[in-house]
């Protein structure tokens, strides 16, 4: 959630007068600042039981890349490379009735859903897989291909840093080397970052130390700030 507070509050003292002399009246005005122009990242807070995400805006508020190569496409044009994109997060979704484009993005082919970069194209070593971006983790909540940190890698996570075992708590346990997986905070579920995992699922929970998923999108990189 974000939250601006661009008001200005002003407080003036009011003129006094001394042996007939007046002083003229001084005011001091208070302006309350939001959040520092920079690259929009989640700012994290644990109180209580209340878990608060903030975004902070930067100078340019989103990515200044652009998109390329940005094409309308039919359904039937794209049903595979869809359907290999929500399998790979246990999803089966009709978007049959949406608008669809394709895109080229950093290097990246991407698939829009109704104007939002919902699929990237990722080669896995193996060969190229479609997987959801972090907008995608949003709009569509997967219950696969996920492992779960606790809120001290959290600010390494959106700087872009790879994902160390010993920060990881839970994780899907079909989850194999090599496979595409998402990241996000055990204690609310929010998706954090998209990477490849470097061990299984069952290897990742029990790591203290070492990496255990390569970072390849995380929450305030050019993808996610991409003005589509």
């Amino acid at each position: 959630m974000v939250r601006r507070n661009s008001g200005i509050s002003v407080r003036s003292a009011n003129s006094s007068h001394t042996s007939g002399i007046r002083t003229p009246s001084r005011s001091r005005h208070t302006t309350s600042i939001g959040p520092s122009p920079a690259v929009r990242v989640f700012n994290v807070s644990i109180a209580r039981d209340a878990y608060v995400l903030a975004m902070a805006r930067t100078r340019k508020g989103v990515s200044e890349k652009r998109l390329r190569r940005r094409t309308p496409v039919r359904y039937k044009h794209v049903r595979d490379d869809i359907i290999m994109l929500t399998e790979s997060v246990g999803l089966e979704l009709d978007l049959a009735e949406s608008f669809l484009e394709r895109g080229h993005f950093e290097g990246r082919d991407l698939i829009l859903v109704d104007r939002v970069p919902l699929g990237m194209h990722l080669d896995s070593g193996e060969g190229m897989v479609w997987f959801p971006t972090l907008r995608g983790i949003v709009a569509w909540q997967p219950e696969r291909s996920w492992a779960a940190v606790d809120h001290g890698a959290i600010p390494f996570l959106m700087n872009g840093a790879d994902c160390m075992g010993a920060g990881i708590h839970l994780a899907d346990p079909s989850l194999e080397a090599g496979d595409m997986v998402w990241v996000r905070d055990q204690e609310h579920g929010k998706p954090l970052a998209v990477g490849q995992a470097l061990v299984s699922g069952e290897e990742m929970v029990s790591m203290t130390k070492g990496k255990a998923i390569q970072t390849l999108h995380w929450v305030g990189d050019d993808l996610w700030e991409l003005d589509a």
